[in-house]
């Protein structure tokens, strides 16, 4: 299979990219990855492989560029000759830690939904105390969403924890401010009915108070509240952290204890860092489409290399479309 990836996106390009693209072309033989970016730049930390092929790329899309236009502007930047590879079928996925915004509007302009998909959605795992993590979408690709949306949405990843994570019967939750069913506004209201009759495992409404108990394995809400919920769970847990490093280094004693328990403290770290799941997802594209965290390391790219190849290995994207096209058809 083929990857395609921008090696010029995140706050740590082109280096922890590329770094990320050695390890994972040591460890996963299947796989042939096209590096788009600088090459001048790229070949400082590229360790050759007969499976890497670096497609230069004259131009770069920054954080700083607006979404929609730097995507038609910039021709020749690595984020859009990646997308375009995508769309005419020269890679089977694509990866980028770049400008969100533009990667979003690029994929949908030149990838492309699915038939019937009426709006991608933006998905990632998240973590939960018995270290398995949950799916959560959408995260920010739709501020506003119809209860068609949300249930579409729910389609979609209960397919990805059956394929990807490996769950028979994942348990599907919606996000809302009470378990009860008669709790939320009009749309909650009216995509729990939807999802009650739908062909999956509905374990009702959630609370954000459980999520990270692991009460669902898939957990579907608007854009709006996703994001939300999304920046709250990365900045409590970085907080989290930071507070217990400054107990631990507040004294010589306490300096003793963190040395006994530093391995327990590494998986904590590593227990509530999403991004050694992979990446966010852009579920209802005619291919995978992964966002790495904008600050992602080596190890993340790495990761977020597995996760793709494990979508292309499972070929998710036709399986969703036959899901969707089953859905529309009893919906009818």
């Amino acid at each position: 299979m083929k990857i395609a990836i921008d090696g010029m996106g995140g706050d740590h390009a082109p280096q922890k990219i590329v770094e990320g693209v050695n390890e994972a072309l040591k460890d996963f033989t299947n796989i042939e990855i096209q590096l788009f970016g600088r090459k001048e730049e790229l070949e400082k930390y590229i360790i050759q492989n007969d499976r890497l092929e670096i497609i230069h790329c004259e131009e770069v899309i920054t954080g700083e560029d607006d979404p929609v236009r730097s995507v038609r502007r910039k021709k020749d930047s690595s984020m859009t000759r990646m997308l375009e590879a995508v769309s005419e079928g020269k890679v089977d996925a694509c990866i980028s830690a770049g400008n969100t915004g533009a990667y979003m509007s690029g994929g949908l302009f030149k990838v492309g939904r699915i038939e019937g998909v009426l709006r991608p959605a933006l998905a990632t795992i998240l973590p939960t105390v018995d270290g398995k993590g949950f799916l959560m979408l959408d995260l920010g690709a739709n501020a506003d969403a119809k209860p068609e949306n949300l249930f579409q949405y729910a389609v979609m990843g209960n397919i990805y924890a059956q394929k990807i994570q490996g769950i028979a019967r994942p348990r599907i939750g919606l996000l809302n401010i009470g378990t009860e069913e008669n709790k939320g506004n009009e749309l909650t209201k009216a995509v729990y009915g939807m999802l009650k009759q739908g062909d999956f495992n509905f374990v009702g409404n959630v609370e954000a108070r459980d999520l990270l108990e692991g009460v669902a394995d898939v957990v579907v809400t608007d854009g709006f509240t996703g994001n939300m919920v999304l920046k709250s769970i990365e900045g409590t847990a970085g907080t989290l952290i930071k507070m217990l490093k400054d107990v631990f280094m507040a004294s010589t004693k306490t300096k003793l204890g963190a040395l006994l328990v530093k391995n327990e403290l590494k998986g904590l770290k590593n227990k509530l860092d999403y991004s050694e799941h992979g990446g966010a997802l852009l579920f209802g594209l005619q291919a995978p489409v992964v966002k790495a965290h904008g600050s992602s390391d080596a190890r993340a790219i790495y990761n977020t290399i597995r996760q793709a190849a494990m979508m292309v290995e499972n070929d998710i994207v036709n399986v969703m479309k036959q899901a969707i096209l089953e859905s529309q058809k009893e919906n009818e």
